[in-house]
């Protein structure tokens, strides 16, 4: 029979599921939460109780409606009215400003027709006072075509030689003239003796005579020659220089023009590079979904130099320092500047920045049409306290999907699991430890949609539940809680809900915002009902997608595989990947060789929200690193190749961590004045008693920090505390984890463990004084957990257990650690494969473990094994 959900019911009548819900309290039907459901009994009796209601309610809808369409019409009846009245106000002002333009165009004409007149009038009358002026210009008027102004100024120069010498020819021939003529004279006009008769002069009377005259005009003839000469000579001096002027004038314009010529087609040449360039990054964008409006945005790394900075954006250096030194912040050519200093100065500059941390570098940005994305299935981490069923909750939901029949039920195949839920689908990601899913945070992998928090009901809120709380918030993700254990005696929900209220997490029965599920997971109860609030909170997200593009997403986990190489598990949350695509997954690159899905087949492609396994990559990734996909092997190769080479410079340039051991040679350096210290201990009795006798001691040389102190054990957050404040970790009873020891190798940070208190204060006094010299180390060999506990005759309790690193000697020493606290520690009874005494056992065989003098075993407990080594000393 189907049932009807309270939230449905709600839509039905137009109302809140919480004004519903008291409704249904007047009417003693029992529901809690608006995803409760109802019978059909209880339903028709709601509805007939409820008709009045819902009449009226239409009712009144229909006259908000009516007078909303009322209200409408006359709003659009003004705003018409108003545009109209706006329209004629324009065309009057448009017709105001084009006669205004016409008149003030008509006046502006006709100063320049003006202008113009008087300018040509008086160019014409300085025309005529030149030329009024100006000498006559013997130079010959029109002049051959030459191939340029330098050849027509020396043919120029060639044309005055020829005329001066025919000049100077023609006054010789003058000269040769007036002689012969002068002679002709003198011999016509020679002296005669005179006649008596007659009375005529003698010849000498007329010889004198002749000769005064024709010395008189030989005399006004030279002189009449010599100034024609010389105006010749002043008029062709002129029309030299005259015209070797104007050439000069002529080349030094051309010249002028080529040059300009030459700078406009080079600028031209440059605004049409920086086009194509613009053009060319346009389509690489469009190519790679990136935001248009980002374009210009230059991408700065946080921690540039001033150096860095001025080759990124293009500006003289010390344009920068100036600038700097403006503001107070003197700083050299390779000094890094801040984030604050890098924005101010950007700013200044008029450059758009946008300064980028290390892990939005290795972060791939895209922008999707709003009208490409599609709906995607949501993604949920589940999260809790040690112990309260996250893993149970899993099984139960796989259990559920194979009941029903639905195809893609949960597998543990990939570390990632999908389930079908009223033919939708929601994947699991299967590392639900909160350390985990914030490392993946860190790394900027924002791969969880939805977090279901599991509770005990028996047990109620626990540390992890409230760090999981804190992890889930700081990351933005909504949170759904999931009671569980509610079968057991001594369950109480209400308990439970009381205390996550004072962390906001207000059930949505009591106002709030937080969707409630009580569920039992060994008893698969309510977890249709969880999965249902999983969907609705999933529709409220509203989550899409685009996925009809390339493929990116981020790594969930990877592994080294002996037979497949590099293996790993991927999430794809934008595009779709397929078989054959060439990716980028932080320092790995590679093509997809092959995908599985959930279920260990074969496939083809993975769309949105799906995980899949992919092999092909040539190296092993980080969980958290994002992956994208290019469409050019080269490219993905030269982009991991670079991020390789960065890796690189970063680990050279890692600071190296004090130690005990260094501790007096890094004081001589005087580059530490304090020694920081992280105290972890297995009861706060013992962080008391080492804090105050670190008090007692001599701090003139170094001060002593005790930075952080707690109950517990040694965990991956105090080695990442440790690692930022250079500080060291002194475990007192405690042991690290497996992964706060990966961490503490790969960050350089110092692990002391002590069992003694006196040994501790004795290492720190010795190191601080400059005299530690340790001659033993501790070799860490094997782990085992423990699986189960024998009852073995005459022997006691003896452990079933899985080596999981290591190798484990019968010789060595052991520690029994539960939950970090260090509960025993002593030599091997015995060890055993099966029936036989063996001498050791490696990583990946079960074997059995007998502790000498120790009974006290559980099932999880961790057995440390270890051996102690003489250490030559170096000083």
């Amino acid at each position: 029979m189907a049932k009807t959900r309270v939230s449905e019911l709600a839509k039905e009548f137009g109302m809140s599921g919480k004004e519903m819900l008291g409704y249904l309290k007047e009417m003693m039907i029992p529901a809690k939460t608006p995803s409760s459901t109802l019978e059909d009994a209880y339903v028709a009796m709601v509805r007939k109780k409820l008709k009045p209601i819902l009449e009226a309610r239409a009712a009144e809808i229909e006259a908000a409606k009516k007078a909303e369409e009322e209200a409408k019409a006359a709003a659009e009846r003004e705003a018409a009215e108003k545009a109209e009245k706006e329209r004629l106000a324009a065309e009057e002002r448009r017709e105001r400003e084009r006669k205004a333009a016409a008149e003030a165009q008509r006046r502006a004409e006709e100063a320049r027709k003006k202008a113009e007149e008087e300018k040509a009038a008086e160019e014409a009358r300085r025309k005529a006072e030149e030329e009024a002026r100006r000498p006559k210009d013997t130079a010959p008027k029109t002049m051959p075509t030459f191939t340029s102004l330098l050849d027509q100024i020396a043919q120029q120069e060639e044309v005055l030689a020829q005329q001066a010498a025919e000049a100077s020819a023609k006054k010789e021939e003058a000269r040769g003239e007036r002689r012969s003529r002068s002679d002709e004279g003198k011999r016509a006009r020679r002296p005669e003796p005179a006649d008596a008769d007659t009375g005529a002069p003698s010849r000498d009377e007329g010889n004198n005579r002749g000769r005064g005259r024709g010395r008189k005009g030989r005399r006004d003839s030279e002189e009449d020659g010599d100034r024609y000469s010389r105006m010749a000579r002043a008029a062709e001096e002129y029309n030299r220089e005259h015209v070797l002027e104007e050439a000069r004038q002529a080349v030094a314009e051309a010249n002028e023009e080529s040059t300009g010529r030459r700078r406009r087609r080079k600028e031209r040449r440059k605004q049409q590079k920086a086009e194509a360039e613009r053009e060319q990054r346009i389509e690489e964008a469009i190519e790679n979904d990136q935001d248009l409006s980002q374009l210009d945005t230059i991408k700065v790394p946080t921690g540039t130099t001033v150096a860095q900075l001025a080759d990124l954006i293009h500006v003289p250096a010390n344009d920068i320092i100036k600038r700097l030194f403006l503001l107070g912040t003197p700083l050299t050519m390779t000094q890094s500047m801040s984030d604050d200093l890098i924005e101010l100065v950007a700013e200044d500059l008029g450059v758009d920045v946008k300064v980028m941390s290390k892990e939005e570098e290795n972060s791939f940005t895209f922008y999707d049409d709003p009208d490409s994305l599609k709906p995607r299935s949501p993604v949920v981490t589940v999260m809790g306290h040690v112990d309260h069923g996250k893993t149970s909750l899993l099984d139960a939901i796989r259990h559920t999907g194979v009941a029903e029949g639905e195809a893609g039920g949960i597998t543990q195949a990939i570390g990632a699991s999908q389930v079908q839920i009223n033919g939708r689908t929601i994947t699991f990601i299967d590392t639900p430890g909160h350390a985990t899913f914030t490392a993946m945070r860190a790394r900027g992998a924002k791969v969880t949609d939805i977090v279901i928090l599991i509770v005990a009901a028996d047990d109620g809120v626990m540390p992890q539940t409230v760090e999981s709380i804190n992890h889930a918030k700081a990351a933005g993700v909504p949170i759904i809680v999931a009671v569980n254990k509610i079968d057991k005696p001594g369950a109480d929900p209400t308990r439970v809900r009381q205390e996550l209220t004072e962390y906001d997490l207000i059930p949505e029965e009591w106002g709030g915002q937080t969707m409630y599920c009580d569920i039992s997971a060994k008893k698969h109860l309510g977890i249709d009902d969880l999965l249902e609030s999983v969907l609705l909170e999933a529709d409220m997200l509203e989550l899409k997608a685009n996925p009809d593009t390339f493929a990116s997403g981020y790594v969930l986990e990877a592994k080294l595989d002996r037979g497949r190489g590099s293996v790993a598990t991927v999430l794809v949350n934008r595009g779709t990947l397929h078989v054959g695509d060439t990716l980028v997954a932080g320092l790995a690159y590679g093509r997809v060789r092959a995908m599985l899905d959930p279920h260990g087949q074969n496939v083809e492609s993975a769309g949105p929200s799906d995980p899949v396994e992919i092999l092909g990559l040539s190296s092993v990734p980080m969980a958290g690193d994002e992956f994208r996909v290019f469409t050019d092997e080269r490219d993905a190769r030269a982009l991991a190749d670079e991020r390789a080479l960065k890796a690189r410079i970063e680990e050279q340039n890692r600071v190296h961590h004090v130690t005990l051991e260094n501790l007096f040679e890094t004081m001589a350096e005087s580059e530490v004045k304090e020694l920081n210290l992280i105290i972890k201990a297995d009861v706060q009795g013992s962080i008391e008693a080492l804090q105050d006798s670190l008090d007692k001691m001599d701090q003139s040389e170094v001060r002593i920090n005790t930075i952080h102190a707690a109950v517990g054990a040694i965990n991956e957050t105090d080695v990442t505390l440790a690692d930022a404040s250079n500080a060291i970790i002194i475990g007192f009873g405690v042991r690290p984890d497996g992964k706060a020891r990966t961490a503490a190798e790969q960050a350089g940070v110092e692990i002391r463990t002590y069992s003694v208190i006196y040994k501790a204060i004795e290492d720190i006094d010795a190191a601080r004084i400059g005299m530690l010299k340790p001659t033993e180390e501790e070799v860490q060999t094997g782990t085992a957990e423990v699986r189960n506990t024998f009852k073995v005759p005459k022997v006691g309790i003896a452990a079933g257990c899985m080596v999981q690193e290591g190798e484990i000697a019968a010789t060595d020493n052991a520690r029994l650690v539960r939950d970090g606290v260090v509960v025993w520690e002593g030599k091997l009874a015995s060890l055993r494969r099966y029936k036989d005494d063996v001498k050791s056992v490696k990583a990946g065989y079960e074997c059995g473990i007998g502790l000498d003098g120790f009974q006290d075993i559980h099932v999880g407990d961790q057995i440390e094994c270890y051996r102690i080594e003489e250490v030559a000393r170096t000083e």
